[in-house]
């Protein structure tokens, strides 16, 4: 008698018996602590806070550079015809600029120097003063032949910054924040003075409240750092407020 056959299994009953046979661990997921939720809900209110306070800003930036823009309509047009009577050339500057995130925009002012004028002196003396912290407003070369009488007046008053308000409804700059900076600065910062692009660039800022010729171009440096830092609603109303008295008296003004 022969003893009887073990069963043959062949192809897919075999996959079949061993699929069945398979023990398939859960996937497991660590629960989620306690203090990483904390850390997400704190996080996620932050983020919603900095888009809050962009929209509002912006939104602030447009109704105010428009509403100037068409207010200070009288003002442009003398300023014009002063500039093309003393000398000819055109009437508005464009200059490159570094921007938020070191984006590049072409800013404009009423032009206060004398057409073509070559802007090698002017790199040469902000080299300089990125090197020895020599006072300064905002790194305008002193007794610059180049200026033109007119070009001094506006200067002096800020007259020349007016045409940034088209930068403004434009994105390119805010009302309040660091002042724009040429390219042959940015390419010679030091790795924290590249903190104050990380904020769209302003028309005044706290450097403009703060003393302007009394202090160094590191000194200002410093403080757009620390406005990008702290930057809010309340700071940006503060400056904006002490700003007409700052170019009233002159406020350290060269």
């Amino acid at each position: 008698m022969h003893p009887p056959k073990e069963p043959q299994f062949h192809g897919a009953f075999m996959i079949a018996v061993a699929t069945e046979r398979m023990i398939v661990a859960p996937t497991l997921e660590a629960p989620a602590t306690p203090t990483a939720g904390i850390l997400a809900q704190a996080l996620g209110e932050l983020r919603r806070r900095d888009l809050a306070y962009a929209a509002t800003k912006r939104t602030m930036d447009l109704l105010v550079a428009a509403t100037l823009l068409v207010i200070l309509l009288p003002v442009f047009l003398a300023v014009a015809i002063a500039i093309r009577l003393e000398t000819q050339g055109p009437i508005f500057y464009r200059g490159e600029r570094i921007g938020r995130f070191g984006n590049r925009f072409t800013m404009v002012k009423f032009r206060s120097m004398r057409a073509n004028c070559d802007p090698s002196t002017h790199a040469a003396f902000v080299r300089t003063l990125l090197q020895d912290g020599t006072k300064c407003d905002l790194y305008k070369v002193p007794d610059d032949p180049r200026i033109t009488r007119v070009g001094a007046f506006l200067r002096r008053t800020s007259l020349d910054e007016l045409p940034q308000l088209w930068n403004v409804l434009l994105g390119d700059m805010s009302l309040v924040g660091p002042r724009p900076d040429v390219p042959y600065a940015v390419e010679n910062y030091a790795d924290w003075m590249h903190r104050r692009l990380d904020a769209k660039p302003g028309m005044t800022g706290l450097w403009q409240v703060s003393g302007r010729s009394r202090l160094s171009l590191l000194e200002m440096y410093r403080l757009d750092v620390s406005y990008v830092g702290s930057a809010s609603l309340a700071n940006d109303f503060r400056i904006l407020v002490r700003t007409p008295s700052a170019l009233l008296v002159r406020n350290g003004a060269a």
